[in-house]
């Protein structure tokens, strides 16, 4: 990993003024105008706007806490203090994304485009009444297709949720994005899975052959489908079951039934689709879901445990049809980390560490993690993150000044770090 400091550029490089897609000079994807007007009548998300910031976090979008993830450590930060990432939300819709991409990531410069007018009007305000504009060195939101972002320069993070699969060629897309990710930079992706869309891909059909159209009218008629089949129909019961609450939201309906251009995958076409982009799979950002453990046990599991991970991934892609989409990471080269088990103490305890801020509870022994998991911490790991704290910046683990022992120090921080509350740095630390 580069020791160069994210977001050491002079910022963002000069660019036109936002623009529509249909004036745009850069390239455009055969179903952008048909999208594009679709989000114009349905913005999407649709969360309601607020004021203040967003509520709790994902630390997806912390980008601090998924570059730890991927990575094994951070950057050490600038002289403000800060790492002042360098971050793009491509298909920012509605603003959702791009407002805790601000929240999270102070100091940072966040630029957010979508092909939608619309959509980005509403992204407009929610970032106002939010303050996100306040909580980073720059905000821009801009109506360009992620296609046409030649440029712009390379971003340190690139946040990509729901979008490529709404393209009509999505290779060109990850293409694109894969030009403008800096040699260390991270790609976040979601994309539609098969398996778990089986019954919202037959809703769409029916709505299709029905003449549902993807307006207003197909949206009365999407509803009074799902809520007029027998009871005991696998289409309703499937919605009312899974999806009643996530579609409550006109625009949220609409995206899943209506829409008029999406692909899906499967775990074989998925990596077929990030090998046409050059990047590198960097791990599922939902990696509990993909864990054997969640569904098999004894003998089976430990058949499963004993396959190469991309068999272990086939085996659970197989065994749970509910799976509607892969989110994972993506980087410009394969990463070397190495494991936390196969760390020495003595390398451990060289490095120093921060503080997950994608935890709920802090300070106490309670709390939740960074996926909402229930978290119990010791006293002595308490006392280990409090110290941390409060020293200086990058002070080695050992260097603590706690009356706690070297194997005992190791084995706390080895904790936290597994549990993802403690995120190590990639780099060595001041013994003092």
């Amino acid at each position: 990993m580069s020791s160069e400091l994210p977001g050491s550029n002079t910022g963002f490089p000069a660019s036109p003024p936002p623009h529509s897609p249909a004036d745009a000079s850069g390239p455009t994807d055969a179903a952008t105008p048909v999208v594009g007007a679709f989000y114009d009548r349905f913005p999407y998300p649709g969360d309601a706007l607020q004021d203040g910031p967003p509520p709790g976090y994902n630390w997806r979008w912390c980008v601090d806490s998924a570059w730890a993830f991927a990575f094994g450590g951070l950057p050490p930060r600038d002289g403000s203090g800060q790492r002042a990432w360098r971050i793009l939300d491509a298909g920012c819709g509605t603003g959702v994304s791009t407002d805790y991409l601000c929240h999270l990531n102070p100091g940072s410069r966040v630029l957010a485009v979508d092909i939608s007018p619309g959509t980005l009007a509403v992204a407009e305000e929610r970032t106002r009444r939010s303050g996100a504009a306040g909580r980073v060195r720059e905000l821009r939101i801009a109506c360009r297709s992620l296609l046409d972002l030649n440029d712009e320069g390379e971003f340190d993070y690139i946040n990509s949720v729901g979008v490529l699969h709404h393209l009509d060629r999505p290779e060109d897309g990850l293409q694109s994005l894969a030009r403008r990710l800096a040699p260390t930079g991270l790609l976040h992706l979601f994309l539609y899975a098969d398996a778990g869309r089986w019954e919202i891909r037959r809703t769409q059909r029916a709505l299709a052959l029905l003449r549902a159209g993807t307006g207003a009218e197909g949206l009365r008629l999407g509803r009074q489908l799902l809520g007029s089949l027998p009871s005991e129909n696998r289409l309703r019961r499937h919605h009312e079951e899974r999806w009643a609450l996530d579609t409550a939201a006109d625009a949220n309906f609409a995206d899943m039934y209506l829409h008029p251009q999406e692909t899906s995958y499967d775990l074989e076409r998925l990596f077929a689709f990030i090998a046409s982009g050059g990047l590198q799979f960097a791990g599922f950002s939902n990696p509990e879901v993909w864990d054997p453990a969640r569904l098999l046990q004894g003998e089976l599991l430990e058949r499963a445990q004993a396959l190469p991970l991309r068999e272990q991934w086939a085996l659970v892609e197989n065994l749970d049809p509910a799976i509607s989409h892969f989110e994972f990471f993506l980087t410009p080269a394969p990463q070397r980390q190495e494991p936390l088990a196969e760390a020495s103490d003595e390398a451990l305890l060289a490095s120093g560490g921060e503080r997950n801020r994608c935890i709920w509870g802090w300070p106490g022994t309670s709390m939740l993690g960074p996926d909402l998991q229930p978290l119990d911490l010791e006293d002595g790991d308490l006392e280990l993150l409090k110290a941390l704290e409060a020293a200086p910046a990058d002070t080695a683990l050992i260097a603590l000044p706690l009356p706690m022992e070297n194997a005992e120090r190791a084995r706390r921080a080895r904790r936290l770090i597994r549990d993802r509350v403690l995120l190590r740095l990639a780099t060595t630390c001041r013994a003092a």
